[in-house]
């Protein structure tokens, strides 16, 4: 049994990478979060089922305070759409609550084969996506941004992600942002689908019966408040440093950042779909 000590440990730290890729990429930090708490949970002896969603709901409530705080950053540099984000970020909370109403009778594995497969194809298309000079003007249609948002949002809430790893592809390619306006609308938006990924897995995990105290900590449905109190008391802060090196930064080095992390996001997300655990 892993003890208490190291698992603060591991979560702290976890929550220091977390807030700086959230400031600095616009995504939530799932590819951080859900593998280490899965491996903590399932190290203290919670069974795989229930350790994926525990990581999954917990990742989502660490998600909202650390985009609040990246938003806020990005936002005093005048790189966040607010009217876009708002848009996005409520049509995708709705789409989030029932994508994760669906993750709860789904097969895990083949979810995480599909999204693995969608980052990747995502990240091919962002990569070979032209600059913003090149571009169409930046798309400001509400109707067209709900039509985005809200099938995101379940797609974010299947996964338990807060949504800036497809977000961010979507507004570059499809809706014309310039990388960095993206990166900053993304952890605006973050806000708003993280919310409304917190309630299905609230409600889904009370309806399954997890009990309140475990020996993971205390559990309200699959959200685990001591390891999302420990994540978010590293990660808000870090945010705010994530996002400074995000505008220091040309808009195709960080899309090529943003790129290989998708890349390797998938991979990981097909891998574990797999039952693999290849070197790389």
């Amino acid at each position: 049994m892993m003890s208490l000590i190291w698992e603060v440990a591991v979560l702290l730290i976890t929550g220091i990478a977390v807030g700086f890729a959230s400031g600095l990429l616009g995504v939530g930090g799932c590819f951080i979060m859900i593998p280490v708490q899965y491996w903590v949970y399932t190290a203290m002896g919670i069974n795989p089922q229930t350790a994926t969603m525990i990581a999954f709901g917990t990742n989502l409530v660490v998600v909202f305070p650390t985009a609040m705080s990246g938003a806020y950053a990005h936002s005093k540099r005048e790189f966040v759409y607010w009217s876009a984000a708002v848009v996005l970020g409520i049509t995708g909370a709705f789409g989030a609550a029932i994508g994760s109403c669906i993750a709860a009778a789904l097969p895990k594995n083949l979810l995480r084969i599909l999204f693995g497969m969608a980052v990747i194809l995502g990240a091919v298309r962002m990569l070979t996506a032209k600059t913003a000079d090149e571009r169409r003007n930046l798309v400001r249609n509400p109707l067209v941004w709900a039509a985005w948002g809200f099938p995101l949002g379940i797609v974010t809430g299947i996964i338990g992600i807060g949504g800036g790893v497809l977000m961010v592809p979507v507004m570059v390619v499809a809706l014309g942002f310039e990388m960095h306006l993206a990166v900053g609308t993304s952890t605006a938006l973050m806000i708003f689908t993280s919310l409304g990924g917190i309630a299905g897995y609230i409600y889904n995990g009370l309806r399954a019966g997890i009990p309140f105290n475990s020996p993971i900590g205390h559990l309200i449905g699959y959200v685990n408040i001591e390891s999302g109190l420990l994540l978010a008391a590293t990660s808000v802060a870090m945010a705010q440093l994530g996002a400074r090196a995000a505008h220091k930064l040309p808009e195709k080095k960080l899309k090529y950042i943003f790129v290989i992390v998708m890349l390797y996001m998938g991979w990981k997300m097909i891998e574990s779909g797999l039952g693999l655990r290849l070197p790389f």
